[in-house]
């Protein structure tokens, strides 16, 4: 019997009660299983209350404060606090009990363990809650894209690392030899991480996307014979919409790799022609056609003013002209070329100005040859 309140409780049954409860299961009477039954049942009972306790009357009184604090407290310690006290309560009831030395061994090791577990439990809520308060909206104000990215990692990697070290010091307080535990991870680890390596490239090649910047979300970049819009940008891949419209998923670790070509970063793309007149294009002539064609570009706003025209050289069947001219960042650089060349073209016919194309002149061999 445990204490005299209940030594009178059991002296009130009658005999035959009394040898009833007297007999045995194992090596615990009836007696004994009923007393470590209540003793759970009443942890159980007290594990409610104290949630109605937490759920009520203490979130009304940090309802009232102006601190957020005690609020995170209350609300993360309500369900580990619960949990803890129905282990406690689980162990004693069974600890009162009596077993088998492996049995009663294999017991108490799995409630270290337990114990181990809910401590870990309120001390990840409670860091992931004051991320969440403190940090994530420190984060949201911040204008760069690098911090909404490494901090979810971040906070998984800091929940992992409390976990393990949770399970390591529970599985040390239980008897287990942690230390030989922990060479078969490594071992394991090595493994792992052979076989991860292009996992972790990858990851270490969002890092540097984000810390080096050779582009952002909406640019277009070409890398490895693709050539489209940058639409996400992950910590593993990248997507990128080709300019047909498909998507295309990158690994991170190619931008660290090969060389990226910001298109959007360009401050004007330059647009080179080579004209072609005839041989029978006199010099004067020849000026005519520069002056006319810086004539068409020096009044377009979207191209710049450093637009070049020149006699570059004499052609097998032409007098070659070369026109560059540079149309301004962010404008179409599809449809101003198409408007340009049309120009050129009419404003040339307009000229009496003839384009060159190839020629062959044949010379018929005479008899006296």
């Amino acid at each position: 019997m445990d204490t005299p309140a209940l030594n009178r409780i059991f002296e009130l049954l009658g005999p035959e009660t009394q040898a009833f409860f007297l007999r045995t299961w194992g090596e615990n009477t009836f007696w004994d299983i009923l007393i470590s039954l209540g003793i759970f049942l009443f942890g159980i009972l007290l594990a409610r209350l104290l949630y109605k306790i937490f759920g009520g009357l203490m979130r009304r009184i940090t309802g009232r404060t102006a601190t957020k604090l005690d609020d995170i407290l209350v609300d993360q310690l309500e369900e580990p606090l619960v949990l803890g006290l129905i282990i406690i309560f689980s162990w004693w009831s069974l600890e009162r009990l009596h077993f088998a030395e492996g049995p009663q061994t294999f017991i108490n090791n799995i409630f270290h363990v337990l114990i181990a577990i809910d401590i870990t439990w309120l001390v990840v809520r409670l860091v992931d809650a004051a991320i969440s308060e403190y940090v994530v909206p420190i984060v949201e104000k911040s204008d760069s894209n690098l911090d909404d990215t490494i901090l979810p990692i971040l906070r998984k990697g800091l929940r992992a690392i409390l976990w393990i070290v949770g399970i390591i010091v529970g599985l040390s307080n239980a008897g287990y030899n942690v230390g030989a535990l922990l060479a078969g991870v490594g071992i394991g680890g090595i493994a792992m991480a052979m076989a991860a390596k292009d996992f972790v490239a990858n990851i270490f090649g969002g890092i540097t996307v984000f810390l080096d910047k050779p582009f952002t979300a909406g640019d277009r970049i070409q890398i490895n014979g693709f050539d489209g819009s940058v639409r996400e940008i992950g910590i593993r891949s990248t997507k990128l919409q080709r300019l047909d419209g498909r998507m295309v998923t990158i690994p991170n670790h190619k931008f660290t790799d090969s060389e990226v070509i910001n298109v959007s970063s360009e401050p004007s793309r330059q647009v080179k022609m080579t004209l072609g007149l005839t041989y029978d294009t006199p010099p004067e002539r020849l000026q005519e056609a520069i002056e006319l064609l810086n004539g068409l570009v020096r009044d377009i706003d979207t191209i710049e003013d450093n637009h070049y025209a020149v006699f570059e050289s004499f052609g097998d069947f032409s007098l070659n002209l070369l026109f560059i001219y540079y149309v301004k960042k962010g404008e179409d650089v599809l449809n101003i070329p198409n408007d340009v060349n049309f120009a050129v073209l009419n404003a040339f016919n307009k000229a009496g100005l003839d384009f060159a194309f190839p020629t062959q002149t044949i010379i018929p061999q005479t008899d006296g040859a």
